[in-house]
């Protein structure tokens, strides 16, 4: 394995990833630009499966932009509970629906750098609403991908930065916006955090670090 170099390594997973994942649909659930930005808002320490099933009471309740800026955050905050964080998260859907009726005419704004601006949107959700909400390449890091890169080999691990840069130098720029879905949905299923089986995982029986077999 060592003599094997990171890039034929990196394509190699990709080929497996394909196979596993040849479709990747978007786990969280909405319809528009502004209800999946308010979802990844929501999914932060928070799985999924949760984020899905409080988006349709809150989506209900305020389901644009406008009607979510006039929601107390009061009652944003009771609905969104059991995703956690509730107070700090109910604030910053509040305000961010505010901003964007004021600074971008009710939409939400196609720039890494307009997105960061925003409340409670940080470069991990703005890859996330850049690449699946307009289509733009970006690779979004959480740290599920964080995880697997450092034990596949293809990244040092120092920070998700880091992680990012290296992944996106190793993949082709076309497979960003699918490759790290399949990466999330590979760690799912195959290689999760705890009780992990290197031995049984697909991609570190062959290409994981050393330290996972000892």
């Amino acid at each position: 394995m060592d003599r094997v170099s990171k890039k034929e390594k990196a394509d190699q997973i990709a080929h497996i990833l394909d196979e596993l994942y040849p479709e990747t649909p978007i786990p969280l659930h909405h319809a528009d630009p502004f209800t999946l930005l308010v979802a990844v808002v929501l999914s932060a320490q928070c799985t999924d499966e949760r984020v899905n099933k409080i988006t349709p009471l809150l989506f209900k309740h305020a389901g644009n932009v406008v009607e979510m800026a006039k929601v107390p955050v009061e009652e944003i905050k009771d609905i969104i509970r059991p995703c956690g964080l509730s107070p700090a998260k109910s604030k910053a859907i509040s305000n961010l629906s505010k901003i964007i009726i004021d600074k971008h005419k009710g939409e939400v704004p196609a720039t890494f750098e307009e997105l960061e601006a925003l409340p409670g949107v940080g470069h991990k959700t703005a890859s996330v609403v850049m690449s699946q909400a307009f289509g733009f390449p970006a690779f979004p890091v959480d740290t599920h991908i964080h995880r697997l890169a450092y034990r596949w080999g293809l990244s040092n691990g120092k920070n998700v930065t880091q992680t990012e840069k290296d992944l996106k130098r190793l993949f082709a720029e076309s497979s960003w916006n699918k490759l790290h879905l399949q990466i999330i949905y590979f760690g799912r299923e195959h290689c999760p955090a705890r009780s992990h089986d290197p031995l049984k995982c697909p991609i570190c029986s062959k290409y994981g670090r050393k330290s996972l077999f000892h």
